[in-house]
């Protein structure tokens, strides 16, 4: 009995070493400590990093409104839902920095780390990333998913939907 659970002991640790990279869990520090945002030559953050509490905020209170969808934002957003260990949400960022500043002051980018923000990840469905939640300014947002095979396609993706669906400058 003592081998089993020292057998399942050392397994489970393992695992959560392997999972984790060796981090235990998020400190305190950790937890206080935001992603710092590109900025534009004024100081202005051009990729934001929302947590829950800004998302109820700054988009959609799901909380108060569960049933119907209602914009916060006074300009349409892109919402990458991110990880860390994502190879292609490390291609999509860059990107979507780069078209954040192409568009400032016309559109907002926003970016949540689906392992820290579980419960947004889960309230949108989110089962594979990156995906992105386009939000115009009227009408229901539309959910997307993965990138397309090379950057430059990807920019030419983003940058239709950000002039048809979020802009309409068709």
């Amino acid at each position: 009995m003592k081998n089993i659970l020292f057998v399942l002991f050392t397994s489970a640790f393992l695992f959560t070493q392997a999972c984790t990279n060796g981090k235990s869990g998020n400190t305190e520090k950790e937890n206080n400590v935001t992603k710092s945002e590109t900025k534009t030559a004024d100081s202005k953050p051009v990729v934001i990093h929302l947590t829950k509490a800004q998302f109820l905020e700054k988009v959609w209170n799901f909380e108060a409104s569960p049933d119907k969808w209602v914009y916060l934002g006074d300009k349409p957003c892109i919402i990458d839902f991110y990880a860390d260990w994502c190879r292609p949400c490390k291609i999509a960022g860059p990107i979507l920095e780069e078209l954040a500043k192409e568009y400032n002051g016309q559109i907002y980018v926003y970016k949540i780390d689906t392992e820290k923000e579980r419960e947004l990840a889960g309230a949108f469905g989110i089962q594979s990333i990156p995906a992105f939640l386009n939000c115009p300014m009227e009408g229901q947002p539309q959910m997307s998913a993965g990138i397309a095979s090379t950057p430059e396609e990807t920019k030419k993706m983003f940058k239709g939907i950000i002039d048809d669906f979020l802009l309409k400058k068709k």
